[in-house]
């Protein structure tokens, strides 16, 4: 049985409230685990059935009519959540890699809806029955200590955190402010060195030494700034060819982004103002 998760707003910094509680951000990929008429089944957010792609998670003894919020991570050697490798996991059943479910909340048990419980209940709950395991964990949480925890994973270079309300309902489907993400962005200065055609990007460069090296694409940019590019670049062509339209190295902008990828890219870069 899928059921469509409850989603996260974006907070700008951490906070320290006692009405909230506060958890690791891990890096990986939201999994909901339903166990009806004793069968387990997995889904990403977008219901999407896994199931196949991670058999060592099917043997899990909990209630029949159970289902279960969570984040699969891979953990890489520092035993930090590896979202490439989560992918390449999810992506080949040929992959090896270990994976890790790390569960948070608990949306049915034993076939009751408990999406009206508290969240500190439902935290009780969830630790009352969850089988913990090598592949199967429960995720730690604190009462308040929001920017102490972010301070420390920053420290870490670690994703974020994630503020809750205590006593906040599990809200199926909806993106709510009872539940707040706070990312350990990391900041660059790059050239915008293209303009993709077809989905709007924006081709990013960076200097080493005299060369232009790939920094990635950028999607995410408010109209406002996205119209100052669009009255510039024009007179800065230099090619193009079926995908992008290339531009001089003219245009300076500093991003924010999650963190670079074993290819050197931004992972997910968005715009935060120009330099030039």
């Amino acid at each position: 049985m899928f059921v469509a998760p409850m989603l996260l707003q974006r907070s700008e910094n951490a906070f320290n409230d006692e009405e909230f509680i506060t958890e690791l951000k891990l890096d990986g990929i939201r999994l909901i685990l339903s166990k009806l008429n004793g069968k387990v089944r997995l889904y990403t957010r977008h219901k999407n059935e896994v199931t196949a792609r991670f058999p060592e998670l099917l043997d899990i003894d909990i209630a029949d009519g159970t289902v279960l919020d969570g984040e699969l991570i891979v953990a890489d050697q520092d035993g930090k959540p590896d979202f490439e490798a989560a992918m390449e996991r999810f992506q080949s059943n040929k992959s090896n890699l270990r994976i890790q479910y790390c569960v948070f909340d608990v949306i049915y048990y034993a076939g009751d809806k408990v999406t009206n419980l508290p969240l500190v209940e439902r935290k009780k709950l969830l630790d009352s029955f969850l089988p913990q395991s090598n592949e199967i964990v429960m995720v730690q949480w604190m009462v308040g200590q929001g920017e102490e925890y972010f301070n420390l994973v920053q420290q870490h270079d670690l994703e974020g955190i994630v503020l809750k309300r205590a006593n906040s309902t599990y809200q199926v489907n909806k993106r709510s402010h009872d539940w707040l993400k706070v990312i350990n962005y990391k900041y660059a200065d790059v050239y915008i060195t293209g303009l993709r055609k077809d989905d709007f990007g924006l081709l990013l460069s960076t200097y080493e030494g005299d060369n232009l090296k790939p920094s990635g694409v950028m999607e995410f940019i408010n109209q406002k700034e996205k119209m100052k590019f669009y009255a510039r670049y024009q007179d800065l062509i230099i090619g193009e060819d079926k995908k992008f339209v290339f531009i001089k190295p003219e245009i300076q902008c500093r991003v924010k982004f999650r963190n670079y990828t074993k290819q050197g890219l931004l992972r997910i870069p968005s715009f935060v103002e120009y330099i030039s």
